[in-house]
């Protein structure tokens, strides 16, 4: 870890924000961060709804102090919104900030990712044969990957993404591509509860594999680029068909 400034890389763990010191932020905050950024991605909370902290406190079981603080940093990380005297709001979702998300993504992500397999060791190696195998796993241990394997196969996609970029020499990069793959999985997440599954998820990962172990960077530049561009894709033709299929604004 760099310093005392840690981002949330993986959702289902109690890390520190970008930008906030560890010291300074209590367990029960970082736990209600957690909660909070969940419900969020998952869509517990829908985009543009109001959060009221006298009602969240006890669905939390946090005190509103706490709450609010959470809130805070969620409104560092865009996931909220804060207005002057009118309090907290999931921050809304749109086809154009998708567009956006999926391009910055894609140039980070895989710059990240190219960067990890010309400085990769065997350690990265190691750990990145470990992640695609339990990923793996999951993705040919189920049929429908928007069913009750769902939550585990969230972890093991998120183990497999951050192996694969581990070895890139840049905190920076990794740690803003981070933020917008947390973004990237709100909209996932709804094409996955709308439409379910409607792509070959695990053949687009045994490329990925393939290529970084490969060090072939060429054609890895190539499949991640396609493997983010598929989100948008699907989503994109989701609102097209059938506008009134989701809450896109």
């Amino acid at each position: 870890m760099d310093g005392n400034i840690r981002f949330m890389d993986n959702i289902s763990k109690t890390e520190i924000p970008i930008g906030v010191v560890a010291s300074a932020t209590s367990t029960r905050v970082l736990e209600a961060l957690t909660q909070l950024r969940e419900d969020i991605i998952s869509g517990i909370l829908k985009p543009g709804e109001k959060l009221r902290v006298q009602h969240l406190k006890s669905k939390y079981g946090v005190g509103a102090a706490t709450l609010r603080e959470a809130l805070s940093l969620l409104v560092s990380e865009s996931l909220v919104t804060a207005t002057a005297q009118r309090g907290f709001n999931v921050a809304p979702i749109s086809l154009q900030d998708l567009k956006d998300i999926s391009e910055t993504r894609t140039m980070l992500e895989v710059q990240a990712a190219v960067e990890s397999v010309k400085h990769g060791d065997e350690e990265w190696e190691v750990q990145l044969i470990g992640a695609y195998h339990r990923l793996t796993k999951v993705e040919e241990g189920t049929e429908d990957l928007a069913n009750s394997s769902t939550a585990i196969w969230e972890q093991r996609n998120i183990e497999f993404h951050e192996a694969l970029v581990a070895a890139c020499p840049s905190r920076w990069i990794r740690q803003f591509r981070s933020i917008l793959h947390t973004h990237s999985e709100r909209y996932r997440r709804l094409s996955l509860q709308t439409v379910g599954v409607s792509r070959n998820v695990h053949i687009e990962h045994q490329e990925i594999f393939d290529a970084a172990m490969a060090r072939d960077t060429k054609t890895l530049v190539k499949v991640l680029t396609n493997h983010i561009d598929k989100t948008f894709d699907v989503v994109y033709q989701m609102v097209k068909e059938d506008p009134s299929l989701n809450p896109i604004t």
